[in-house]
């Protein structure tokens, strides 16, 4: 948790010097305290770096298919000279980001997690996946993460201004 709180505190700096004004001066406070709350339930003060980046990344204002990319990127196994999805580091990944929707009480079963695991390796006979067929997989807007697009379309629309006028 402290490795992780000095790395909030570089990385909100950094976006207090490209965007002054714009963020809160408590934002490595908030972040911490969400990160803490989504994976260190019991406690511990131990939070696994990679479980931190997945939920940055998903919380992010960048677009569904830059952070479906730095997903890929943060779990792949290298192989050679591609990377690779293998079911494990699938799981890993799902199980990191259904943790988000279960600090507010939307939490998705453990089969949910097999199941979707079951559809993204669908018709595949390697024990791993590379970067085209993940982002296939989640361009169809599974149902474990379909809070994940949902959200983003929210925040993209939040600026959206119509200058139609309602009677």
């Amino acid at each position: 948790v402290q490795q992780i709180s000095g790395m909030l505190m570089k990385l909100f700096q950094r976006a207090r010097l490209e965007k002054p004004g714009q963020v809160d001066p408590r934002a490595t406070e908030f972040t911490l305290s969400l990160l803490v709350a989504t994976y260190d339930r019991s406690g511990t003060s131990y939070i696994k770096t990679r479980s931190a980046a997945a939920a940055l990344i998903a919380l992010s204002g960048d677009t569904l298919l830059a952070k479906y990319r730095a997903f890929f990127q943060f779990y792949a196994v290298p192989d050679g000279n591609a990377a690779l999805i293998t079911r494990s580091a699938l799981r890993s990944l799902l199980t990191d980001l259904n943790q988000i929707p279960a600090i507010v009480g939307e939490s998705c079963t453990l089969s949910c997690v097999e199941m979707a695991i079951h559809s993204c390796f669908h018709g595949v006979l390697n024990s791993a996946i590379v970067e085209e067929k993940f982002l296939s997989w989640l361009r169809s807007e599974p149902a474990v993460l379909l809070w994940l697009p949902t959200c983003y379309r929210l925040s993209a629309t939040e600026m959206v201004s119509h200058r139609a006028r309602c009677r």
